[in-house]
């Protein structure tokens, strides 16, 4: 019989052999010990059982972060039914979308959606039945927890989809179980860690870089609703050891007026990741006392495949680190399908393990794409260094083709990457149409509330023509004061590329010659 790896199976352990561990502290202050967390999540059962939710149903919750969200998860769990976490973020028509798409058979609903089910009828979906968190639950016993198999999924959670429609991944009590082990193992965790729950708990990182970790060890989650910098500095200088966070995040509490005298030596490991992490983050959180650690993942990884270890964080500031212990990663070209093994060469990252999704709920199409020949395709470019670590270079559909020759966005962003400071807080480059070249180079600026250090753009073509080829350097500049994110954190590259394409637009109605720049293209 193969080990129930579930996380309503460690509460139910710690409920036994640790009843008085605090688990749980939400915003207010209220905690839950394992007894507590687990009683809650079998009362909960009982209610979800009585309303027909069994094995392989699915049960949503919608709302922010919340107590009742982890409940939500171990109630399914101990059912054997899949738990759906729906974006706070989403509009009601794709609230409904989500919930067709996973065939939801229960909400459960926190007070501040009270409105919510008759908000999403006219959208049209299957939900048999909605509970309101913090109504009085069914009478009766727990029902006897159903022992999980490791290959049955446990959550689906929607992809973050900047680059197409959301999929819903599915991810299995194994998947989740072994990641957490990944990290374990590199940077060892406690049964006294308190791990932030600041990030969304809808998206993997939130929920599994180390929250369901934190649990299953017996340690503590601070549950907070929303992040806020100003308390998660807070929560930084007063108990918390490990948290998780998109660079948007730390950015935006290393902003905060007490951040330079903040003691921060308590927090044991500070990972980010999710989207590209300027070396300029980790400079100002390393003169703060904290080294920050880069790490690479994605949904359908459940989710971290790399990690750089603090001792190498000064020196591989672009690096995303070495792969985790329990995931194969190799490099593939995109054209022959061969193995990239040498340093400095581009190649597609594949991973595969024992922590690589099922697939996605309903998309044998889109399954089968990434899922070749026992490898996960994760459409991001790296190279190898002569030391075996990783750094990313781009995605593969965000590959510029322009005049025939290949750009990657991330290659140009690096060089670009000193222009980070003062004025400028982050500098994306993307590819637009063009009716000569195809594609054409375009760097996006986000600019400080005093812009007024932001180069122009024959600045930004003679910095990065220092390392890179002429048909590789930006041929436009578009400067905005706030870059568009998905809910995860990453920048909304459609968003951002259609943004992009209508400054240019008002920029050439609004010009009587020719754009700014029409630099010579290549050699031509």
């Amino acid at each position: 019989m193969s080990p129930d790896l579930s996380l309503a199976a460690a509460v139910a352990t710690l409920a036994v052999h640790r009843p008085e561990a605090v688990l749980v502290v939400d915003d207010a202050g209220s905690e839950l010990t394992a007894a507590e967390l687990d009683a809650s999540a079998g009362a909960l059962a009982v209610t979800l059982a009585d309303g027909g939710l069994g094995p392989g149903a699915t049960v949503a919750w919608a709302g922010r972060n919340d107590t009742g969200l982890l409940v939500t998860l171990l109630a399914a769990q101990r059912l054997g039914a899949v738990f759906v976490p729906l974006s706070f973020r989403s509009t009601d028509s794709e609230v409904a979308a989500a919930l067709r798409h996973c065939d939801v058979h229960t909400v459960v609903v926190h007070p501040d959606e009270p409105e919510l089910a008759v908000r999403v009828a006219g959208h049209g979906t299957p939900v048999r039945r909605w509970l309101t968190w913090g109504e009085p639950l069914g009478p009766g016993d727990a029902p006897p927890r159903r022992v999980a198999d490791p290959d049955e999924t446990a959550v689906l959670l929607f992809s973050s989809g900047t680059t197409g429609r959301p999929k819903a991944a599915m991810l299995t009590h194994a998947n989740l179980w072994w990641s957490a082990r990944n990290l374990e193992a590199v940077l060892g965790l406690h049964v006294d860690d308190v791990a932030l729950a600041a990030a969304p708990l809808c998206h993997v990182g939130g929920l599994n870089c180390f929250v369901m970790a934190a649990l299953a060890r017996g340690g503590t989650v601070r549950v907070r609703r929303a992040f806020d910098p100003a308390r998660t500095l807070t929560d930084m200088t007063t108990g918390v050891t490990l948290m998780f966070g998109v660079p948007a995040m730390y950015r935006a509490v290393a902003r905060e007026p007490g951040f330079a005298t903040a003691d921060l030596s308590g927090v044991r490991a500070a990972i980010v990741g999710g989207a590209t992490v300027p070396e300029s983050l980790l400079t100002t959180y390393r003169a703060a006392g904290l080294e920050l650690l880069p790490s690479w993942g994605m949904t359908e990884l459940s989710p971290a495949g790399t990690l750089l270890p603090r001792h190498r964080v000064a020196d591989k500031p672009s690096s995303i680190g070495w792969p985790l212990p329990y995931v194969d990663l190799r490099l593939v070209d995109v054209e022959s399908g061969e193995t990239v093994s040498e340093a400095g060469a581009t190649g597609e990252l594949c991973a595969r393990g024992p922590q690589v999704f099922r697939g996605y709920r309903g998309d044998d199409d889109a399954s089968a794409a990434v899922l070749q020949g026992g490898w996960l395709r994760t459409g991001d470019l790296a190279t190898w260094d002569t030391e075996g670590a990783l750094r990313l270079v781009g995605r593969l559909v965000e590959v510029i083709n322009t005049g025939g020759e290949k750009v990657i966005p991330g290659e140009v962003e690096e060089a670009l990457a000193p222009l980070v400071a003062g004025a400028v807080r982050e500098v994306v480059v993307l590819g637009v149409p063009d009716p000569t070249w195809a594609e054409v180079v375009v760097a996006v600026i986000e600019a400080a509330a005093d812009a007024s250090g932001v180069p122009d753009l024959p600045g930004i073509r003679e910095l990065a023509g220092r390392t890179l080829a002429r048909h590789k350097l930006p041929k436009h500049l578009v400067v905005i004061d706030e870059l568009p994110r998905t809910a995860s954190g990453k920048v909304d590259r459609p968003a951002l590329r259609a943004l992009a394409e209508r400054a240019l637009a008002r920029e050439a109605e609004a010009s009587s010659g020719p754009r700014a720049v029409e630099a010579a293209h290549g050699g031509t």
